[in-house]
């Protein structure tokens, strides 16, 4: 069967990670949402997304496939589910439509005409940029025990001080020495190629991808993701980073979540409790104004090539949009739009050539090409999000 993830209604409200990549490939526990279904169906997967990503994350559409909606993670019923749809079945939990089986030549779907079969198991969503965070914890949880099912850990180095070593996992390159590891509070999950420097200390739930460093006494609190090839330092509380983002010294990131190709400057620092303590607000895409989080620790969202100089302090639920430079003394507001360039005393446009140019050095450093499709991606979300930036 050919498997499509489509984003769904939560596309926008998950914006500014969207603007750049589909829903299906965010970052959320061990895999992204792609990979769990991958693996959780043993095909490879493509998805339907905006217009203006599908040369870069193009659709792969049979004479029958079962589409499935991105917001949803998988879990071995909801799976067996899904590989089970026959012709003219759609499961839906609630009012919102899981997965359906189409074919090719239907221009639209009408679910009145379809079986429906309810799913009335409980099962991980993503439906809001903070549920990335709010639900790491049991993210990590699940993506762990499907992982290492019936596989065995490399041994944990004599030097490494551990509670609850039947919670860890090490895969095959990793290497760890004189670091803390307290899987007492949740799984550590430590990947492929991995580096942890000495004078780490970790509690679970914790997953480091492949590729991935933890710098020289770091203090890292669950639940917390470092994505492929990225790199944490400092002090870190419940964030998720996506691949290839650098937070590589002193400073505080908590309740928070940075896309791929962002940098944190040393001691840069994010608030994720308000002083009154009250609920915190943040910035929505769909109605270009602040929206309950019914969160009272919330930090830091910020896009994909985004990134802020040395001693920045962001507010509480603060959203840096996409390829964003910030820097200077003070709070810069909570809202950022995209290709800002400045800080607390103000904001001027980040002219996509000077963008452009940064992300090419960037992306270059890890041999990896800033092609014409990024780039067109780029032009892309410059001129939607234009509306937003004060010329």
């Amino acid at each position: 069967m050919n498997y499509i993830l489509f984003d769904g209604p939560a596309r926008n409200a998950l914006l500014p990670f969207t603007f750049t990549r589909p829903v299906a490939d965010i970052l959320i526990g061990i895999l992204t949402i792609r990979q769990k279904w991958e693996k959780y169906l043993g095909s490879t997967i493509t998805t339907l997304t905006e217009e203006y990503l599908s040369d870069k994350y193009p659709m792969v559409e049979l004479e029958e496939n079962v589409m499935i909606n991105a917001s949803f993670l998988p879990n071995e019923v909801l799976a067996e589910m899904v590989s089970n749809l026959e012709p003219n079945q759609a499961i839906f939990k609630g009012e919102e439509v899981i997965a359906f089986y189409a074919n090719d030549t239907q221009e639209e779907v009408d679910f009145d005409s379809y079986e429906i079969i309810e799913f009335d198991e409980e099962c991980l969503t993503v439906m809001n940029t903070w549920d990335i965070f709010s639900k790491n914890d049991a993210a990590i949880r699940e993506d762990f025990e499907f992982l290492t099912e019936d596989r065995k850990s490399q041994s944990i180095p004599a030097s490494v001080n551990v509670i609850a070593p039947e919670n860890i996992f090490i895969e095959e390159g990793a290497k760890l020495e004189f670091v803390t590891l307290n899987a007492s509070t949740g799984p550590i999950y430590i990947g492929k190629d991995t580096l942890i420097m000495e004078g780490t200390t970790i509690r679970g739930p914790f997953a480091l991808c492949e590729g991935a460093v933890v710098k020289m006494g770091a203090k890292v609190y669950g639940a917390t993701t470092v994505g492929t090839y990225s790199k944490i330092g400092g002090e870190i509380n419940n964030s998720v980073l996506f691949a290839y983002s650098n937070k590589g010294h002193e400073g505080f990131l908590g309740n928070s979540v940075l896309g791929e190709w962002c940098n944190i400057g040393a001691d840069t620092n994010n608030s994720n409790l308000k002083n009154n303590y009250e609920e915190v607000k943040l910035w929505s895409y769909e109605t270009e104004g602040f929206t309950k989080t019914g969160l009272q620790f919330c930090g830091l969202m910020m896009g994909d090539h985004s990134k802020c100089g040395i001693n920045t302090m962001f507010n509480t639920g603060t959203v840096v949009g996409v390829s964003s430079n910030i820097f200077g003394s003070g709070f810069p507001r909570n809202f950022v739009p995209s290709f800002s360039w400045g800080g607390a005393a103000g904001f001027t446009t980040y002219i996509t050539k000077k963008a452009f140019e940064t992300a090419r050095l960037v992306m270059g450093r890890r041999n990896i090409e800033f092609d014409e499709k990024e780039e067109a991606i780029l032009e892309h979300v410059f001129e939607e999000t234009k509306k937003w930036r004060k010329e």
